[in-house]
């Protein structure tokens, strides 16, 4: 999160006042850590962890530039802003983004959906308006906060805040409008707590619209498929520079991994720690560069805490 304005950066920012879109210098080499909820994570339609925008940014910066690493460690299907919070601030997340130049941040969609009751069969959606009005007014205070944290843990980070597309083009039309109003003010707080902390909003609601059921495919489900994901990550390139974008051919391969694959996986992994913690304390003749095999190992994602039905 930059300080110092320079002529240009003063120039942007009065075209953003004018409507124009905020772009950033790209990092080089980039270092991007994602934190949020499950599209953060690239949770599928069907349940699964797989290759979400996050994973698709990372993929176009290697093509262009050299990429020092990528993480996305700190996203948990669920988080709300609250979880959000709590989660930048382990000891974990404060090396990640202390040494990352750009942070995506995904958060406030669970504080407002989770009060959204959808009937899948029926096309219908309602919620308690109080309810909604307060979760919003919560997510606004928890996204200020966030973002003033972020500032310090990654004084050398350009910070994107994402937006939030319509979750629910499978509804009647006639169900749609108060949700949408609500996502719309989302997005409304969302961009406001950017430009006050000097971060970047992406939108990408126009991108998907109110019917994307080409992007959004499971009527039972709020998350996009890969096509959808694509359009999140050249949303943010619409603000990450010029000549960045996922193409079609470039889209991977689906390799989904089960939420019930990944426990196991952690499962596997804890009970190999313990094992190999037990085998070093037991050998005195060992050294100090006995380590676990973890310490050694890319293990991909599997930073799932539980599976929740939200974003």
């Amino acid at each position: 999160m930059k300080k110092t304005v320079s002529a240009a950066a003063a120039v942007g920012l009065l075209l953003a006042a004018m409507g124009s879109t905020v772009s950033a210098e790209p990092q080089i080499p980039a270092a991007y850590v994602a934190i949020g909820d499950s599209l953060a994570a690239g949770q599928t339609p069907n349940r699964a962890i797989d290759s979400g925008y996050t994973d698709l940014i990372a993929q176009e910066l290697t093509r262009n530039q050299p990429l020092a690493f990528y993480s996305k460690d700190l996203a948990f299907p669920g988080f709300t802003t609250s979880d959000v919070l709590k989660s930048i601030e382990s000891d974990e997340a404060k090396e990640l983004l202390g040494s990352a130049n750009i942070v995506t941040v995904s958060a406030g969609a669970n504080d407002l959906l989770r009060l959204v009751q959808a009937n899948a069969a029926e096309g219908a959606l309602s919620f308690e308006e109080i309810q909604a009005d307060y979760a919003l007014n919560g997510a606004r205070e928890n996204v200020e906060t966030i973002l003033s944290k972020l500032e310090e843990l990654a004084p050398s980070a350009d910070i994107y805040v994402m937006g939030y597309y319509f979750a629910y083009p499978h509804a009647r039309d006639s169900q749609k409008q108060g949700t949408a109003e609500q996502l719309e003010q989302l997005n409304a707080i969302l961009k406001q707590e950017a430009e006050r902390a000097g971060a970047i909003f992406v939108d990408v609601a126009d991108r998907f619209g109110e019917d994307a059921v080409e992007l959004v495919p499971n009527a039972g489900d709020v998350h996009p498929n890969i096509d959808g994901y694509q359009e999140m990550a050249n949303a943010f390139f619409g603000h990450y520079g010029e000549g960045f974008q996922v193409e079609d051919a470039e889209l991977p391969e689906p390799a989904p991994v089960s939420f019930e694959e990944i426990q196991q996986m952690q499962e596997e992994e804890a009970d190999e720690g313990e094992e190999t913690q037990l085998s070093v304390s037991e050998d005195a003749s060992s050294d100090d560069s006995a380590a676990k095999p973890s310490e050694n190992e890319e293990l991909d994602y599997l930073a799932i805490r539980q599976a929740l039905p939200l974003i």
